[in-house]
C-alpha cells in the first residue's frame, strides 16, 4: 500500500512513521509512507495557502489551488491517470486508465464534520492500493475541495483538534495493522476489539497466581472448545457492560441473546 499525506506540519510524522509497527511495515515494504508540505504547492512567492472567506466572518480557509496542485503531482508521481475536476470519474476502488491498470486511490479529507471512523472502515480502506490523506489547519477548507477532489471525509470523533495530522495518524495506524504481514501474528487484528463486533474478551499470561489474584482456571485446562467458549462470553459481558450499543449490530445466536437477556435481568 501506498500511503501519501498532505500537510503543513510534515515533521509530526517522522516518529509516527518510522516506530513501531509502522516502522517495521515500511522496513518490510508492505507500506510505503511520506508526508508531503502542501505549501510548496501554493503558487505563489509568499507560500500562502490560505485566505480570508468570502463573505465575511472569522478565521482563515485553505484555499483549492496548492491543494489540487499537491494532489496531481501525487497522482503523477504514482503514475496514475489525474482524474480530477470531476467527481462523476472520481470512482473508488475502480480502475482508471486502461494502459496502467492502476485504481484511484483513496483521497480522504480528515474533518470534524466527516463519516466517525470506524473499524468497519479501516477494513474497507485497507482493501486499497493508495491512500491520500489531507490534514487542515485554520478555520477550514474551501468548498471545492469537498465537491471535487475528495472519496471520503472522516473525523475520528465529536471534538475539534488543532489540525487534521493527529486524526490522520489514528487512521493511518488503524489501517496498516490490517495490511498482511504487519503484525506479528495474523489472528490479533481478527479479534481484536470492534472487529467482531463485540469488545475483546480478557487476556492473561504468566505467572498463574499474582498477589493472590489467579488466571481463570478454564484458561489453564487446554481445553480449547472451552476456552473459545469463555472467550465468547466475556466478550459479550465486557460488551453488555461497556458498550451494550454494540450488541444491536453484532450476530448473536439465539443462546446467546437468551443469555444476555438473563444477564440484565439479574442486573
Amino acid at each position: 500500500m501506498r500511503v501519501d499525506v498532505l500537510t503543513l506540519f510534515p515533521e509530526m510524522f517522522d516518529g509516527v512513521f518510522n516506530a513501531s509497527i509502522l516502522g517495521k511495515a515500511r522496513d518490510k515494504g508492505i507500506i510505503s509512507l511520506q508526508a508531503v508540505n502542501f505549501r510548496q504547492y501554493a503558487g505563489n512567492k509568499h507560500g500562502q495557502v490560505d485566505d480570508t472567506p468570502y463573505g465575511g466572518g472569522g478565521g482563515m480557509v485553505l484555499k483549492p489551488d496548492p491543494i489540487f496542485a499537491a494532489v496531481e503531482a501525487l497522482l503523477d508521481e504514482a503514475e496514475c491517470p489525474t482524474i480530477l475536476g470531476n467527481t462523476d470519474e472520481v470512482v473508488q476502488g475502480e480502475q482508471v486508465g486502461s494502459s496502467t491498470g492502476l485504481k484511484a486511490p483513496r483521497i480522504i479529507l480528515m474533518c470534524p464534520q466527516g463519516e466517525t471512523f470506524t473499524q468497519k472502515k479501516a477494513e474497507e480502506l485497507a482493501k486499497e492500493d493508495h491512500l491520500i490523506f489531507i490534514c487542515g489547519h485554520y478555520e477550514g477548507y474551501d468548498e471545492r475541495i469537498r465537491e471535487h477532489l475528495v472519496t471520503d471525509e472522516l473525523s475520528i470523533g465529536d471534538y475539534v483538534l488543532t489540525g487534521g495530522e493527529l486524526p490522520a495518524m489514528v487512521v493511518i495506524d488503524s489501517v496498516a495493522r490490517l495490511l498482511p504481514g504487519v503484525l506479528g501474528n495474523e489472528t490479533s487484528a481478527v479479534t481484536d476489539s470492534f472487529s467482531t463486533g463485540l469488545l475483546e474478551y480478557p487476556h492473561y499470561t504468566r505467572p498463574a497466581e499474582f498477589r493472590g489474584w489467579k488466571v481463570p482456571e478454564v484458561l489453564l485446562s487446554g481445553h480449547h472448545v472451552n476456552i473459545d467458549a469463555w472467550r465468547r462470553q466475556e466478550a459479550l459481558r465486557r460488551t453488555m457492560e461497556r458498550r451494550p450499543d454494540l450488541l444491536e449490530q453484532a450476530e448473536l445466536t439465539s443462546k446467546e441473546r437468551v443469555w444476555i437477556e438473563e444477564q440484565r435481568k439479574m442486573d
